[in-house]
């Protein structure tokens, strides 16, 4: 037997993991379970031992599988052993040990104000489903910095117009409110009337749709961020995670605090937003000119 059924239900019920992130963890335990039935030695995925796990990093190291892909497979063998031990079918994990491969850190580049300026102004006659559907999403994900799953899950019931309020679900079912612009209380007014005239609404509960109103897909928003942006930036990555890392960056670079762009965020810890910090070291290196008195002698 090898819990990973239990361990499953265990990430969902109690963990409140999404559906897509338990696949992905069971997805790496079926990949490691097959490596351990490729051994001539007699191994299961419960009484293994650290020396067949690191015989399994080191080929797939050998294979070609970046770093960052290796650390996150034995993360998921860490959760499933963790839980093992919760339960009281091991005493100890065999990672207890383990220490993760080394990552080069990635530069995420933002999209620059001037970017983002040039997109919207494509929509500023925008009048039908489609478009101003293509102008709140990008709203949305630039004014609030949601997430790309957060977004096609809103729900309409948590719009409040009046107040210019986002009900948003985040990770692990916690919900936040978040403020919204003017501008795009404008353009979210003008979708919910447009939407009305939709044909069929099959998905009714949820504010972004498709023109047959069913739910948007994440590959979707993707496609959608990625060919606005490919008119105005030469960027090599164009996608709603760089729209909300843009959403950050632009906030530090005008003054916001680190602890509120964290809140709006949906960050459990501030050393999450703190990766956004680079980028706004040029707008820190400003004011640290502009306000040090030794720089006025």
């Amino acid at each position: 037997m090898d819990y990973i059924k239990e361990f499953s239900e265990y990430l969902l019920q109690e963990r409140n993991y999404a559906s897509l992130t338990v696949g992905a963890y069971v997805k790496d335990l079926d990949f490691f379970k097959t490596f351990l039935d490729s051994l001539e030695e007699d191994v299961t995925l419960v009484d293994c031992s650290y020396v067949f796990i690191r015989r399994w990093i080191v080929s797939m190291v050998d294979s070609g599988v970046a770093a960052a892909s290796v650390n996150r497979k034995v993360s998921s063998l860490k959760a499933y052993y963790n839980f093992l031990c919760r339960v009281g079918v091991l005493e100890g994990s065999p990672l207890l040990g383990h220490k993760s491969l080394k990552v080069a850190k990635r530069v995420q580049v933002p999209f620059s104000e001037v970017e983002v300026g040039a997109v919207f102004s494509i929509f500023e006659t925008a009048d039908d489903f489609e478009t101003l559907r293509d102008q709140l999403i990008l709203e949305l994900l630039y004014s609030t910095g949601i997430r790309r799953a957060e977004l096609i899950n809103l729900r309409v019931d948590g719009c409040d117009l009046a107040q210019g309020q986002l009900k948003v679900l985040g990770k692990r079912n916690k919900e936040r409110v978040i403020p919204l612009l003017d501008c795009t209380v404008v353009v979210l007014g003008c979708y919910l009337e447009k939407r009305k005239g939709l044909e069929i609404i099959v998905a009714g509960e949820l504010l972004i749709l498709n023109k047959k109103g069913n739910k948007v897909s994440e590959t979707f928003v993707y496609r959608l961020i990625n060919g606005y942006f490919s008119v105005v930036s030469e960027k090599v990555k164009k996608s709603p995670h760089v729209l909300r890392h843009s959403f950050a960056t632009h906030l530090l670079n005008n003054g916001a605090d680190l602890t509120s762009v964290k809140e709006l965020l949906g960050h459990s810890s501030l050393a999450s937003t703190q990766v956004y910090t680079h980028s706004s070291l040029g707008a820190l290196q400003e004011v640290h000119r502009r306000a040090h008195p030794r720089n006025k002698e």
